[in-house]
């Protein structure tokens, strides 16, 4: 399945604001988490159905309602009907094929991203989308499978880190979307180790199999980039927004936010340029092998030219040839012939002119 775009024919014509579920289920039943906060206290709840949730609305206290699983219609709709929410909203948050985004509406913000996940034994990177809607009092946050990426930040609110249990859900926002962007980084820089160690391997074995590794992660890359640099749309115009749902020390946050995503865009270009300085390293020195190659049977074919042309017009048609009478002669040839043979094999594989 194609992993730049996807597109099913039978989403062409759907309406906008229809909740309709476009993408892969990853996990068969919606699960429901609510952690409920002040500064002196906490409640943390995995619930059974949004009527269990839409009791913290109203308390002066700083709600996270996540959500595990993005193909249950019903649970969308009566998100929408709970928090009184535009259904175009929640249909955005049902296709996880959307671009990264940011859209404001009267009574919530609504931004999605890429989070990203390495498998450690291929490498390849896999991605899900995230979804955020803030409102005053109350962070929802969807994501299409049950992971632990969120824990780092449930720990420091069960720590009672004085910063998260006084802040509200701006910063919580901005806490999940640092722990994404962290993320971003780190995929990266595991790459970037693995590319840095190409180059030696390069210098003194360059054959196929580096060559793969190359294209490999080029393509990694990309897949990266693809969906790395629309998060930095997003998250410039997340700093830049004047919001009342935003406070101006949590603004200050984003901001920071922004430079981080630029790192990790500026890596994914560096680590791109690097790998195209590989592939030429590569060519060039096949090269220059080939010139190598080429230079020793020059030499080889100008000794050997004047005496087969010398050999071609005698014939060595001698009236004394004492080999003819020799009765081992013909076998002696044949062996001198195979040894010259794999002799000169053996001197190519040995400079590596061959594999």
């Amino acid at each position: 399945m194609a992993r730049f775009i996807k597109k099913q024919k039978t989403e062409i014509g759907i309406s906008p604001d229809a909740l309709i579920f476009r993408g892969q289920k990853k996990i068969d039943n919606v699960l429901l988490r609510v952690i409920d906060f002040d500064a002196n206290n906490l409640e943390e709840n995995a619930i059974n159905t949004v009527k269990d949730v839409l009791k913290y609305k109203n308390k002066n206290t700083v709600t996270w309602f996540n959500i595990d699983g993005l193909h249950n219609e019903s649970v969308m709709q009566e998100i929408a009907e709970g928090f009184y929410l535009d259904t175009l909203v929640l249909a955005k948050v049902m296709d996880t094929q959307a671009r990264p985004t940011i859209q404001e509406f009267t009574n919530c913000i609504f931004l999605s991203l890429k989070m990203m996940k390495q498998d450690e034994t291929t490498s390849s990177v896999s991605v899900e989308n995230l979804s955020l809607i803030l409102t005053e009092k109350v962070l929802i946050s969807f994501q299409e499978t049950k992971g632990d990426v969120f824990e780092p930040v449930r720990e420091r609110i069960r720590a009672q880190k004085k910063r998260i249990r006084n802040s509200g859900t701006d910063y919580l926002t901005f806490a999940l979307l640092d722990i994404v962007v962290d993320n971003y980084i780190y995929i990266i820089s595991e790459f970037g180790d693995k590319i840095e160690n190409l180059e030696e391997k390069l210098l003194s074995d360059p054959n196929q199999s580096v060559i793969d590794e190359i294209n490999a992660y080029k393509r990694e890359l990309n897949f990266l980039r693809k969906n790395i640099n629309p998060a930095k749309e997003m998250i410039l115009v997340l700093s830049k927004l004047e919001s009342e749902l935003i406070s101006e020390s949590s603004g200050a946050h984003f901001k920071e936010l922004v430079d981080n995503i630029n790192h990790a865009v500026e890596s994914t270009d560096n680590y791109r340029e690097i790998l195209s300085d590989q592939l030429n390293i590569y060519h060039t020195t096949m090269a220059t092998k080939l010139n190598d190659v080429m230079k020793f049977l020059t030499v080889f074919s100008v000794i050997f030219i004047p005496l087969t042309f010398i050999a071609g017009i005698y014939g060595t048609n001698f009236d004394v040839l004492p080999e003819l009478h020799y009765k081992y002669s013909y076998f002696i040839m044949w062996g001198v012939i195979i040894s010259l043979g794999l002799g000169m094999l053996y001197y190519f594989k040995k400079k590596k002119w061959i594999k």
